[in-house]
């Protein structure tokens, strides 16, 4: 089995509702922000390659963008899923599967391309994946609430409606080498891969915990719908992750790739971060 991290370009958001409640002078001391409060994000995707087959973990935010989303989250539109996959010598075409950890607008947006410059027709940047989401998150993205609603731009989700989906309706195995962990606090129905290689048990944390920080089961971010259900949830699977050593991938922590929990004195806490290169070296 070969796990590769994708780097589909860095971003920016603010950082006060990236970090909650927790106040500035605590969040400052491990994220720096600039003169506008905008803190740099990681849009980190996870390749596996079981050897029959090639499963891509969310796709990044790809290219359909607006110029003012490119102003406003500095993005560069150089880097995305397409072009991380032929860094390591893979094409759109060999994926057979893509897991959506969730629907928000950078964690699928590379999943569809404009077909044309009119951006009124569509493609499946990976028209032989089969794609892999919750029936719960499907369902909510459709029909968003208005807090939420930003999140899930109608030519983000729309064009997958054409694409082969697979929908999930409740946590455990979804291929031999992946079991699933689902969480409804950030949104609901939002999927977290946990991948047993034989050796490690890696778990793609996607928005549960977006960065290494966030281990602090206090630190939420206030774009969680459900904040108090995301607390409950981060515990039981913080918990789950401390019993069975799992290795934390995350997915928006643009200094730390991975990292390894130990039992602290307010609970599960970081012990070390690595690469994931390092890791299975």
């Amino acid at each position: 089995m070969k796990l590769i991290s994708l780097e589909t370009g860095n971003f920016k958001i603010d950082a006060g509702p990236m970090f909650g409640v927790i106040p500035k002078s605590m969040w400052s001391k491990h994220h720096q922000a600039d003169e506008n409060n905008m803190c740099v994000l990681a849009n980190r995707c996870l390749l596996v390659d079981t050897g029959t087959k090639r499963i891509v973990i969310d796709t990044g935010i790809g290219n359909k963008v607006t110029d003012k989303l490119v102003k406003h989250y500095h993005l560069n539109l150089n880097e995305n899923i397409v072009n991380a996959l032929k860094k390591n010598g893979y094409t759109p075409e060999s994926i057979t599967d893509v897991i959506f950890t969730h629907l928000h607008w950078d964690h699928c947006g590379g999943a569809v391309d404009y077909a044309s410059n009119d951006h009124h027709s569509f493609v499946n940047v990976f028209p032989n994946a089969v794609f892999h989401v919750s029936s719960k998150q499907w369902e909510w993205a459709l029909h968003p609430n208005k807090r939420e609603s930003a999140a899930y731009p109608p030519e983000y989700i729309l064009p997958l409606k054409d694409c082969k989906i697979n929908f999930v309706d409740k946590p455990g195995p979804l291929f031999p080498e992946i079991n699933i962990f689902m969480s409804d606090g950030h949104t609901p129905g939002q999927i977290i891969p946990i991948i047993d290689t034989g050796k490690h048990k890696i778990a793609f944390t996607a928005d549960l915990v977006p960065s290494a920080v966030h281990v602090n089961l206090l630190w939420i971010s206030a774009y969680d719908v459900y904040p108090l259900t995301a607390i409950d949830e981060k515990e039981a699977f913080l918990k789950e992750a401390l019993d069975n050593n799992y290795v934390l991938f995350f997915e928006h922590d643009p200094l730390q790739e991975c990292g390894t929990l130990q039992e602290g004195r307010k609970g599960p806490e970081i012990k070390e971060t690595f690469a994931l290169s390092q890791l299975l070296s």
